[in-house]
């Protein structure tokens, strides 16, 4: 499995090339986001690391031009970082990244982390083999990522959009906090509990808060037709 390394420490991507290619990876980097967006279309690889202060272009819009090339869209994206304010976290996930961690970490849980994405991928977690979805005033388009309500297009980043196909697959349903991260995370992975609440919020906030429904201390649901 092959992964892109962006860090402008050289320290840093010295410390994670070395030990990620003790764990048999194929290890690329790059020190800026525009490096990195040219290596990553000649070289596809699998899992894409990014900090987000960088020169050149940031973490942030690299992921995001990294979302709107066909070859890259797909790629799983995680942002390692020393930014840990919660509106640096949903500007990676607005983006489009797939998980985000704060630094330090130690090297151990990233490679946690790193395996939980890889048996996800190998398990066939990111395929798309979704159908699209109608619901009342709400068409959800896995080919284009995109949500239709009343006809009007929603972009979702794309952990959201993957929150709206599981919830939407059965609507009513109330699926708890524990099957969402199973199904869209692995259950082998560390995904605090503040990552799937700034999802939840951030989807509300796009497609309406009265389509989201909360099971307190159980999950959520999606409800399309609120006035039943």
């Amino acid at each position: 499995m092959k992964i892109l390394l962006v860090d402008d420490e050289p320290d840093i991507i010295e410390f994670l090339s070395y030990n990620l290619k003790k764990e048999g990876f194929e290890v690329l980097s790059a020190s800026n986001g525009m490096d990195a967006i040219k290596l990553a279309k000649r070289e596809l690889p699998d899992i894409i690391i990014l900090d987000i202060m960088m020169p050149v272009l940031d973490g942030v819009s690299t992921c995001r031009k990294m979302r709107e090339m066909p070859s890259l869209k797909n790629k799983i994206i995680l942002f390692l970082t020393a930014r840990g304010e919660e509106y640096s976290e949903v500007a990676g996930f607005d983006a489009g990244a797939d998980d985000y961690i704060t630094k330090p970490v130690k090297i151990r849980v990233l490679i946690a982390r790193i395996n939980s994405l890889k048996n996800r991928i190998s398990k066939g977690k990111f395929t798309e083999d979704e159908q699209d979805v109608e619901l009342g005033e709400f068409k959800i388009s896995k080919d284009e990522r995109m949500v239709y309500k009343s006809g009007q297009g929603i972009q979702l980043p794309k952990k959201e959009f993957e929150i709206l196909m599981l919830l939407s697959s059965k609507p009513g349903k109330i699926f708890t906090r524990e099957q969402i991260y199973d199904t869209l995370w692995g259950s082998d992975s560390i995904v605090s509990e503040r990552t799937l609440d700034v999802h939840i919020r951030k989807l509300r906030e796009n497609i309406g808060e009265e389509f989201i429904k909360t099971s307190k201390g159980v999950g959520y649901a999606f409800v399309f037709d609120v006035k039943e």
